[in-house]
């Protein structure tokens, strides 16, 4: 870890330590060179080869099913790293990863572990998680895609959106409600379905390097082999979009620490009145706020980490990481960019592009205000949703 104050790099293994390692590299030779072009052009980067050969794709599957069968702690590290490069790129691996592969590997069959797994490690395919609807964020319990079982076959109605990589999956976990209003999940194989179409979201301001789309079902037939029949309410829905919050979690303090490591650099070197503006001390109080606030989000994220790895986790410890840790780094960003002055703006630094992504992880996987109050309802017992 850089920085880290309280030298919990000791307190890593060599495995975990060659991940960050070996991911830091990665996003050095392929996101790097290329994020500010596709930022502004707004083009999803084609790295899904790349990430599946770095182990980005199923690093917390077992290998028997063609992952790598590393412990959270090392999917957390990963994560930190991949979203210092972009948040597109850690969203890719994270949909892939936390919410597609572990859906299956969690409520799939043996057949279908071994039909879809593989693939989706290797980078042959790739998944979309599809509960987000245009009525229903955050208030998922309330959707309205539904499925009917009828010869066989599912027969699937309704809509998904601001679902990432929606119009390039290959295939779809889709959330819906079944004949007795229960939410259940379908494997959907987009390119194999009646009566469907995705539709990608143009002009979006953040998040601008990676695939958010729609998808349509208009009482689309698939066999009734795709279901997750181990899927038996919005709790295991829950159980997957956790994994992705954990994600989220270590990927915000990547940002902080991406930031503080740019503006630390520019204090030093950059020179006013004589002296490096290190020296001065409004610079000095915002550096030292700066590398206080990570260490603390580094402490929760480790400890988090550890927990999820007992498995003894409870998804209200991973609500406080994940808004805590984003709302640093938004902040942390924001007191970057000022450091910097007119050359926070630029392109010439990663700041502002980490500012505007942070925008979307604000609401991302639940908003800042519904993890708040998923919070306070356990330390009060009073629900204020």
């Amino acid at each position: 870890m850089f920085p880290d104050y309280y030298n919990l790099s000791d307190l890593l293994d060599e495995n975990q330590k060659l991940i960050e390692e070996s991911t830091s590299a990665w996003v050095n030779q392929f996101v790097r060179p290329v994020i500010d072009s596709a930022f502004n052009d707004s083009k999803s980067l084609s790295l899904v080869k790349e990430l599946a050969e770095l182990g980005a794709f199923g690093l917390i599957i077992p290998e028997k099913y063609g992952g790598l069968g590393f412990d959270f702690l090392s999917y957390g590290l990963m994560m930190k790293e991949l979203e210092k490069g972009d948040s597109s790129v850690r969203v890719v691996s994270s949909i892939q990863t936390s919410l597609v592969m572990y859906s299956i590997y969690k409520y799939g069959n043996e057949e279908q572990k071994r039909k879809y797994l593989p693939k989706l490690a290797s980078g042959e395919i790739l998944g979309s998680f599809a509960m987000s609807e245009p009525s229903h964020g955050s208030d998922i319990s309330n959707m309205r895609t539904k499925f009917e079982i009828k010869d066989e076959k599912i027969i699937i109605l309704g809509s998904k959106l601001w679902i990432g990589n929606a119009s390039n999956a290959d295939i779809s976990i889709v959330w819906a409600k079944n004949s007795n209003d229960k939410v259940q999940a379908i494997v959907v194989e987009t390119k194999n379905i009646t009566n469907f179409k995705s539709t990608l979201i143009e002009g979006k301001m953040s998040f601008r390097s990676s695939h958010t789309g729609e998808l349509f079902f208009d009482s689309s037939i698939v066999s009734k082999d795709q279901l997750l029949e181990k899927t038996k309410s919005i709790k295991d829905a829950y159980e997957c979009l956790n994994i992705g919050r954990y994600a989220v979690a270590w990927g915000s303090l990547g940002i902080a620490e991406e930031c503080y490591n740019i503006a630390l650099k520019y204090a030093k070197e950059r020179e006013q009145f004589g002296k490096p503006i290190a020296g001065k001390q409004l610079i000095q109080k915002k550096l030292v706020d700066m590398i206080t606030e990570i260490t603390k989000s580094q402490l929760i994220c480790y400890r988090l980490g550890k927990i999820m790895d007992s498995g003894k986790i409870d998804y209200r410890q991973i609500s406080m990481a994940k808004r805590n840790n984003v709302k640093i780094a938004s902040d942390i960003a924001k007191e970057a960019r000022q450091i910097l002055g007119g050359m926070g703006i630029t392109s010439d630094f990663s700041i502002m592009r980490h500012m505007i992504n942070l925008e979307t992880l604000i609401t991302y996987q639940g908003t800042n205000e519904m993890h708040l109050l998923i919070t306070g309802r356990d330390i009060t017992g009073i629900d204020a949703f």
